[in-house]
């Protein structure tokens, strides 16, 4: 096998994060390392498939901010009237109006400033506290404007000043990093960061929090936890907002269970105590590893802590079944939601149908969708995709391509998931020629391929045992800008197991750890299922134990690889005992 599949994998591994407090320069990805350049002959499938991508110039993938609006009551105490600041002065609020007229030039920022600080040097009485409220004013009126130029363009002029000590102080530091972080621009936010540390000036925890956030909400979650321990060292102690925030992270991360708990522990340990948010954040980390009983731990915690679960909680819980394979417990979670006065909403229905498609169950949910539709909650493009998926996997593709139908003759344009799951269709059927059609449907939708449409395409190769063309789609992966991420590395894992060649799957596994990527189910079942190939059942123990560890539960496709990996390596004795454990614990 080894022989045959003469191509060396070199995956990048990116270097450790740097530190806002070092020297950091723009945010940008690694250049990953490409391929030697005599990959083995690409099929014309292939062919066309790259060169139509290559065609398009390469452009730098960008971290994406999400944009978050409240859902309810709008907490805009000015509801649509110009904007004010119970602390702001007359003057202030004069300063404000000056900066935020559309024709005011930025070579005017010292004249208009200036009155400002005037008013308070010709009255020997004011107290510096009152100064700093106003400039606090004017920063925060800048934000509500979305001008964070301008802003910390107002914040450099006050650090201009001899007298800028009795004047900023961390709070004015916080808001400017936060409306920073809003509007994507973390780096400047960062590097303000770095400066002031280094020029000595006081930090507290919100500047710290803030810059946590910001990193966080872009997707950059291990420059977050950089700063969470950069934090710590300084002696700031985290405040309930910081540990919710790195509790979000840690679950974006992936991190094994026990380390989010530890983090909980320490928490309370510091004086801590969790509130609603924290509890429906830990809810939520248990979808990754399919943890539905340590959902259900945290859930009833919550309640014994003498929290009220809301929908958000709901709607969390019922995702966790969901992922769990557990639809009738979600079914209960929907009947308690509804007792306690919440109305179902789309993301309830959305989990539940993901619940039952995820089981094989496609008559239930399609049942619960005309459920929905009865309630007046029209179906959005996740039910839709989550529908389409359930039909592709259970190799219905008829009533797949009648759900998308009816989707487009309904009005909902398909997103990339959509257009994602519909090339997996095509792809394990072998229709390659249709797999393309949607392929280039995306790029006519004015689309792009996304991670996933790149994981996909290496899945579908993996499954056909074309390791030519697995390997050619991860260099062209890699030249589209793309870093390899969790479920890359645990399809590349799966694609070269199928290929045959387990010690290459391994090496993935290997450069995966090294590179910091934390290991989940899908991980540990693709690399048992690899071992099993070649029959390692020492190594298939080994994996087992640091599975347990890391407190990620084996499932059916677990057990399966290991019955696999003992008949192959003929440890009769093992696999006979594997197999009576397993059916004493279905009896009990």
């Amino acid at each position: 096998m080894a022989e045959r599949l003469a191509l060396p994998l070199l995956l990048p591994n990116p270097p450790p994060p740097k530190p806002p407090f070092l020297n950091q320069t723009h945010h940008q990805q690694e250049n990953p390392t490409l391929l030697p350049n005599s990959p083995p002959p690409s099929t014309p499938i292939l062919q066309d498939l790259l060169l139509r991508h290559s065609a398009k110039p390469v452009q730098p993938i960008e971290p994406q901010v999400r944009s978050r609006n409240r859902i309810g009551r709008s907490r805009d105490l000015n509801r649509g009237k110009p904007w004010t600041h119970k602390r702001l002065s007359t003057l202030g609020q004069q300063v404000l109006n000056s900066l935020i007229d559309p024709s005011f030039d930025s070579n005017q920022l010292d004249s208009v400033l200036s009155k400002l600080f005037e008013q308070y040097q010709e009255n020997p009485d004011a107290k510096t506290e009152f100064l700093t409220a106003e400039v606090l004013g004017v920063v925060k009126g800048l934000g509500f404007y979305k001008k964070s130029d301008l802003a910390l363009g107002v914040f450099n002029w006050v650090k201009g000043r001899k007298d800028h000590e009795l004047v900023l102080n961390s709070s004015i530091v916080a808001v400017i990093i936060s409306m920073l972080g809003k509007e994507g621009k973390v780096s400047v936010a960062a590097n303000l960061l770095k400066s002031l540390h280094k020029e000595g000036f006081s930090l507290d925890v919100y500047a710290y929090t803030s810059l946590i956030t910001a990193y966080a909400s872009s997707g950059r979650y291990r420059e977050a936890m950089v700063v969470f321990q950069k934090m710590q060292e300084e002696g700031c102690k985290p405040t309930l907002i910081t540990y919710n925030v790195i509790l979000n992270v840690y679950g974006k991360m992936g991190m094994p269970w026990r380390k989010i708990t530890a983090l909980v522990d320490g928490m309370k340990s510091d004086g801590v105590a969790p509130d609603a948010y924290t509890y429906n954040t830990l809810i939520s980390c248990c979808r990754r590893g399919s943890l539905h009983e340590e959902a259900a731990l945290v859930f009833n915690e919550m309640k014994s802590a003498g929290f009220s679960p809301d929908n958000v909680t709901y709607n969390a819980l019922l995702d966790v079944y969901g992922k769990s394979w557990r639809p009738k417990e979600a079914m209960e979670v929907l009947k308690e939601m509804e007792l306690n006065g919440f109305a179902p909403s789309i993301v309830t229905y959305n989990s539940l149908i993901s619940a039952y498609a995820r089981d094989g169950l496609l008559d239930e949910a399609m049942d619960l969708k005309t459920q929905m539709e009865g309630k007046g909650i029209k179906p959005d493009v996740f039910t839709y995709t989550t529908l389409l998926s359930g039909f592709e996997k259970a190799g219905k593709d008829e009533s797949a391509l009648g759900v998308f139908e009816e989707m487009r003759s309904g009005g909902c344009r398909p997103n990339i998931c959509t257009f994602n799951a519909l090339i997996k269709m095509h792809g394990n059927r072998g229709k390659f020629t249709e797999m393309m059609k949607v392929f280039d449907e995306i790029k006519a939708c004015n689309g792009t391929p996304d991670i996933v449409t790149w994981n996909t395409l290496l899945a579908v190769f993996g499954q056909n045992c074309m390791d030519s063309e697995v390997s050619g789609v991860f260099k062209e992966m890699k030249r589209a800008g793309f870093v390899p991420e969790r479920d890359t590395f645990n399809t590349l894992i799966s694609a070269y197991s199928r290929c045959g060649s387990f010690d290459q799957a391994i090496t993935v596994y290997k450069s995966m750890l090294e590179a910091g990527v934390t290991p989940d189910l899908s991980t540990y079942n693709a690399v048992l299922a690899a071992l099993a190939r070649g029959g390692l059942w020492k190594q298939s123990e080994k994996i087992l134990a640091e599975m347990k560890d890391g407190r990620c539960k084996p499932n059916e496709l677990t057990y399966c690889s290991l019955l696999h990996v003992y008949a192959n390596g003929k440890q009769v004795d093992r696999m006979l005992a594997l197999a009576e454990e397993i059916y004493s614990e279905m009896g009990e």
